[in-house]
């Protein structure tokens, strides 16, 4: 649902606003900028979660983890995928060690990490793609190759990064197992 309003936001800016250079909405790639945003979404969500107000603030500190780690990660040449791995593995890491017995800051537990790392899934690729679905519907079957080849690619990019930051959260995870269940 997240997803469709975001398509909607997107196209009906373009629609008002289509003079505008489409470097606007190209994203910004300073560390701060992202680590900002990232524990702003993180919070976010974390209220979503009904997480009370000592977890919404760790919640913001996973966001900015996750997106500090994976913009340093692209700077440094990696994929989309790569860097969003790395990134959700740090976060990942950071909660296990905050919730080890003698640093047990707060029951964390592996929801945290979850709020943490939504931040990066990649929005724009997805609305991207289901553009790309609906422009489909429209078009003359023989002038839709390139159209299809830009939205497979864009859906496959969301897919991807939704399971390297799925694979980063479940590898750590697992490397910590506990008796407990969070």
């Amino acid at each position: 649902m997240i997803l469709v309003f975001i398509t909607v936001g997107i196209s009906a800016a373009r629609l008002l606003v289509p003079a505008l250079p489409d470097q606007i909405f190209e994203p910004q790639r300073s560390v701060l900028h992202q680590a900002i945003f990232g524990a702003v979404a993180a919070a976010g969500f974390g209220v979503l979660f009904n997480f009370g107000w000592v977890r919404l603030v760790w919640a913001a500190a996973a966001g900015a983890l996750a997106l500090a780690v994976r913009t340093v990660g692209m700077d440094l040449g990696w994929s989309l995928e790569a860097a969003s791995f790395a990134a959700a593995a740090a976060v990942a890491l950071g909660v296990e060690i905050l919730s080890l017995p003698r640093l047990r800051v707060a029951r964390m537990g592996t929801a945290l990490a979850v709020a943490g790392c939504i931040p990066m899934i990649p929005g724009g690729a997805a609305t991207q793609c289901i553009i790309g679905l609906l422009t489909l519907t429209a078009e003359d079957p023989a002038t839709a190759a390139e159209t299809l080849g830009m939205t497979a690619s864009a859906g496959l990019r969301v897919a991807f990064t939704i399971g390297a930051i799925g694979a980063g959260l479940t590898i750590v995870r697992s490397l910590f197992r506990r008796s407990d269940f969070v």
